[in-house]
C-alpha cells in the first residue's frame, strides 16, 4: 500500500530536512572555528629571520634572503642615504620580494638605475621609494618586507611583509 504525498507536503518536509541540515552544520562550523587561535585574525604572526649585519653590507648591492619561507626570496639594500621605511644606523636599509607582481616573474636589482627589473614583461619598481611600480605591465607596487635593527648586535631582521607576495592569498602559508 503506497501513500501518495502532496507536492505541499513534500516541500514542507524537504526544506525543513535543508535547513536543518544546514544550521546544525554551521553550528559544528563555528564550534571548530571558536577554538582555532588564529582563525578571527587577519593577520597571522611572521616568523622573524636574521638578514645580515648592517656593517657588513656594500652600499647599492644586494643581499639575498629568502622570507617568509623558502619559497619567497628577495633582497635586502644598503641605499647610501636616508630612505622611506629604510632601518639601520643610517635608516637606508630596505628589503623587497623579488618576484614581480605581475606574474611572479624574478626581478633583479639594477644598481646603475637603483631600481628593480622584470625581463618577463619590462615592469620597472623603484628601490629607493618604497618598491613602487614605475612603469611596465605590474600594477602594484613590491611587497616590502619589514626590517627592525638590532643597534647592539647590528643585526637587520625581517620581521613581516607589506603587500601581497605573488601568487598568494596569505604571505604565512
Amino acid at each position: 500500500m503506497s501513500k501518495q504525498i502532496s507536492r505541499r507536503q513534500f516541500f514542507k518536509v524537504t526544506g525543513g530536512v535543508a535547513i536543518g541540515t544546514g544550521l546544525a552544520g554551521g553550528l559544528v562550523g563555528n564550534a571548530e572555528a571558536a577554538r582555532a587561535d588564529d582563525a578571527g585574525s587577519t593577520v597571522l604572526p611572521y616568523p622573524r629571520k636574521a638578514v645580515a649585519k648592517a656593517a657588513r653590507m656594500e652600499v647599492n648591492s644586494p643581499v639575498s634572503f629568502v622570507f617568509p619561507d623558502a619559497d619567497s626570496p628577495c633582497v635586502a639594500l644598503r641605499m647610501g642615504k636616508t630612505v622611506p621605511g629604510g632601518v639601520g644606523p643610517d635608516s637606508d636599509i630596505v628589503a623587497f620580494s623579488t618576484l614581480c607582481t605581475h606574474m611572479g616573474c624574478p626581478i633583479v636589482y639594477d644598481a646603475s638605475t637603483r631600481a628593480f627589473r622584470c625581463g618577463c614583461h619590462y615592469s620597472v619598481f623603484d628601490a629607493e621609494m618604497g618598491g613602487q611600480m614605475v612603469c611596465g605591465q605590474a600594477t602594484e607596487n613590491l611587497p616590502r618586507i619589514t626590517l627592525e635593527y638590532d643597534r647592539k648586535s647590528d643585526t637587520v631582521t625581517a620581521v613581516a611583509v607589506q603587500g601581497l607576495i605573488y601568487g598568494r592569498q596569505s604571505n604565512v602559508l
